[in-house]
Formats: C-alpha cells, sequence, structure tokens
C-alpha cells in the first residue's frame, strides 16, 4: 500500500514548526524531527513497493518536503538530500545500473542517507590510495546535510589511475565506519538545524565492490544528468515551502494594515516574486516527469536555469515579505528574519547562479559546458 504523505506532513507539521525556532537560536540539529520521520517511514517511502519501499511518486515527495518545508525548513532540507540520492538510485535501477542494493538497503534495513557530493560538484576532492582490497580514502567533506542522524554517507574521491588518469570515485560508506570523524563546526547565517557539518575521512577503507561509479575526473559525466534531474525539484521544494511560510506571515500582518494605501501594492509584488519561484519549481518537477525522464545534458541545463530562477525568486519573496511587515519583521519571535536567513542557502546548491549562466550559455553556444581544464596534481589531506 502506498504510504499516504499527506496525513504524515499534516500530523508532523505543527511540531516541527514548534521546534523550528528553538533549533535555530540554538545550532541544534532537528534530531526528534528527524526520528519521527523514521517512525513515519519516510526515509522508506520513495522506493517500489516490491523493495520494501512506500511506492511514493517523486512528485509526491516534492510535495510533501515543501509542506514540511513551511513548518521547519532545516529538516525539509535535510530530508531532500536523503530523497534525493534514492530518487538517483531508483533511475539507475530501472536503467539497469547499480541502484538496487542501496535501495534495499534504505527499505529493508532503515538506513539513512547523507550526500556530499554537490559539493564536490565534477571535480571531487580528497585522495583515495589504492591498498589490498580496495582503497584509503582521506578527504574532508563539509555540508553533509542531516549526517548527526544519517547512517550511510554517499560521497566521492580524486584517484589518480595508473592506467587510466586521474578519475573520481563513488561510493557509500557507514558513517561509524573507522577514520571518519564529525567536525561539528556547523555553525551558520541560516538552515541551522540541518546539521550539515564537515566530515573527516582519514585512511577510511572502501572495499572495490563498494565503488558504485568511476568516472574521468573533470568535464560533465552523464550520472550528473540524472543527478541534476533529481535532486534540484527535491531540494528546492524546501526553499519554495519557507517562502510560502513567509509569504503567509506577511498577508496575515498586512490585513491589519488594510487602509494603508502602500501595502496593497507590496503584497501584490511579494506574491508575483512567490508565484514567480513556484512556477519555476513545478516546472523543475514537471520534467522531471515522476523520474520517467531521459537524461540529457539538455536536461540538466533546463534543471540549472530553474532552480537559478527558482532561489532568486524565493529569496526576493523573503525579503519583500519583511518590507510589508516592516520593523517588526527584525523581531524573532515572528520567523520572517529565519526565513530570510535560511532562504539565502539557495543560492549556494548548485550550481550558484553565475556557473550556471556559465554552463547554460556555452551548452547554447554549442560548447561544451564545461570546459576541459589540464587535471589538477592531487594533493594530500592534512
Amino acid at each position: 500500500m502506498t504510504i499516504d504523505l499527506n496525513t504524515i506532513a499534516k500530523d508532523l507539521a505543527p511540531a516541527f514548526e514548534t521546534r523550528a525556532a528553538e533549533m535555530d537560536s540554538s545550532d541544534e540539529f532537528a534530531a526528534e524531527n528527524y526520528q519521527a520521520l523514521r517512525e513515519a517511514s519516510v526515509f522508506a517511502a520513495l522506493p517500489p513497493e516490491e523493495y520494501g519501499g512506500g511506492g511514493a511518486s517523486h512528485s509526491q515527495m516534492c510535495d510533501f518536503v515543501r509542506r514540511v518545508a513551511q513548518a521547519c525548513p532545516s529538516t525539509a532540507l535535510s530530508l531532500s538530500m536523503h530523497q534525493h540520492l534514492v530518487s538517483a538510485a531508483i533511475v539507475n535501477d530501472d536503467a539497469g545500473r547499480p541502484g538496487r542494493k542501496l535501495l534495499e538497503t534504505v527499505t529493508r534495513k532503515g538506513v539513512v542517507l547523507v550526500s556530499t557530493g554537490a559539493n564536490d560538484w565534477l571535480e571531487s576532492n580528497g585522495e583515495a590510495r589504492k591498498v589490498d582490497g580496495g582503497f584509503e580514502i582521506t578527504a574532508v567533506k563539509p555540508f553533509a546535510s542531516g549526517s548527526p542522524g544519517g547512517d550511510i554517507i554517499v560521497t566521492s574521491a580524486a584517484y589518480d589511475d595508473p592506467e587510466n588518469g586521474p578519475q573520481v570515485l563513488h561510493f557509500p560508506v557507514l558513517l561509524k565506519a573507522e577514520g571518519i570523524t564529525f567536525l561539528g563546526d556547523w555553525q551558520t547565517l541560516g538552515m541551522r538545524a540541518t546539521g550539515s557539518q564537515t566530515i573527516r575521512f582519514d585512511k577510511v577503507f572502501v572495499a572495490d565492490e563498494a565503488i558504485a561509479l568511476r568516472r574521468p575526473r573533470g568535464g560533465f559525466h552523464s550520472a550528473y544528468a540524472v543527478i541534476l534531474t533529481v535532486a534540484l525539484p527535491l531540494i528546492m521544494s524546501a526553499y519554495v515551502g519557507l517562502a510560502e511560510a513567509a509569504a503567509d506571515i506577511a498577508r496575515e500582518k498586512a490585513a491589519k494594515r488594510a487602509g494603508d494605501p502602500v501595502t496593497p501594492y507590496l503584497v501584490g509584488e511579494m506574491l508575483n516574486l512567490l508565484t514567480t519561484a513556484q512556477l519555476a519549481h513545478a516546472d523543475m518537477v514537471r520534467k522531471a516527469d515522476d523520474l520517467n525522464f531521459e537524461p540529457s545534458l539538455e536536461l540538466a541545463a533546463d534543471m540549472l536555469t530553474r532552480k537559478t530562477i527558482c532561489a532568486n525568486h524565493v529569496i526576493a519573496t523573503c525579503e519583500k515579505a519583511m518590507e510589508v511587515v516592516g520593523g517588526a519583521s527584525f523581531f524573532r519571535r515572528l520567523g520572517l528574519e529565519r526565513r530570510l536567513r535560511d532562504a539565502h542557502a539557495a543560492q549556494f546548491h548548485p550550481l550558484p547562479e553565475k556557473r550556471q549562466q556559465l554552463f547554460t550559455g556555452r551548452l547554447a553556444m554549442g560548447l561544451d559546458p564545461v570546459e576541459l581544464e589540464p587535471a589538477p596534481t592531487l594533493r594530500k589531506v592534512a
């Protein structure tokens, strides 16, 4: 039976919203929220029912993340990172590529996944050294959202292959593995309850059979045509949800100033900004087509473009909501300034605006979207 995400969102949102301000003020990870999501089987909601999952669709999960974000953006954003890894595994499994093992791990063992791949982008960082039976990984990986509540990290590292040249290896690792250290450094402007701390790998062993993908280092790889298409609609769901909540707060306050001649203009401007963000996001979800899309470079570029449009208008919506409310918006108890801080994180997901424009501009001109450069020499990680 397909999981009922609508009911779960309705049931969990009030408690999530109650805790959000306190977690923001204390830099506390949303551990209680994560436990509630575990108990509701949300982390296993996407895999097909034949694999023991909840059988939810990608678009349903995007909507769930958006609704959770209205209550607690940090919880929603962390959840989207797990769900995009699951989504990519579903697409890969359907195409005959490795993915089923990860899906069964999520459903049968109840694990929560953590990602750092987006921060690494195409080059990755760190060093993989070949040893008997596998590799030793030494690296420093920031932005590990949800890591305090996660079980397995899915990441990558650079490897100088003596035969094939510079490569990037992709692999999962247990977060309890020997050599992994949580640095506890997530003290930030916004999205404070995501627990997106840096993780250090000190000669962490990864077996040969655990390597899910080997690819050339640098240049765009087809794997990212899948990753970007499944990930960006989920990630931006969190930001659209928080923008909707900010607009609701502003409208409630504006209703008390119905006689002011300027306020309706500001509210209308805010709603135009919000609608633009919603339209860009809705088109991302549409293009992902509940994971029935055909991966392509052009589709990845479309997702990146819409992500920029969505992110810019989410931030602008929150800024305009503050203007609608006026000086009272500076008070933390109202929740607007927190959502504006959270919204600014949207610009840092791949790709940041100017890099996105370079990517899509080069592609439109018939060039490779990523200019190939000589592969950098690996530096030892301290």
